[in-house]
């Protein structure tokens, strides 16, 4: 269960777009456009506060039609939202284009997709177990 405050009656509660979306899309809840330059960042709020379950996390991915078609992605890449977080949800939104772009009231402005997460303890050691790539990094492993 996914618990959901409004902060303000305008805020659209999130949905799923169709029986098989993995996410929920955010909604822009704002009282006029607003508009994010080019290569700049701005941030949407959703109007919205929410309590995850502990043991899961809220990721905030790009919605790809905004992302492909309007290069207006999260500016973090993937928003992470802690189960104990209880703040609004605020999307930071780039603009990876030259031309302006406006986001206009009750727009879906990105995805809430729910993941489980797990936080072991934490061990520091002085060797680490050996691997067939070893230390290989960047390109290691070929193309």
């Amino acid at each position: 269960m996914l618990k959901l405050k409004r902060l303000r009656p305008s805020a659209r509660i999130p949905a799923n777009a169709t029986p098989g979306s993995a996410g929920y899309d955010l909604c822009a809840d704002l009282d006029s456009p607003v508009t994010i330059p080019a290569r700049r960042t701005v941030k949407i709020p959703t109007g919205l506060a929410m309590a995850i379950e502990p043991g899961y996390a809220g990721f905030v991915f790009a919605r790809s039609g905004l992302g492909i078609k309007h290069g207006i992605v999260p500016a973090n890449c993937v928003g992470v939202i802690d189960s104990d977080y209880r703040g609004e949800v605020i999307v930071g939104l780039y603009n990876h284009t030259d031309e302006p772009f406006v986001v206009e009231p009750g727009d879906r402005i990105a995805q809430l997709v729910l993941l489980p997460v797990h936080t072991p303890e934490i061990e520091e050691c002085a060797e680490l177990g050996e691997t067939s790539r070893g230390e290989g990094g960047f390109g290691s492993t070929g193309r």
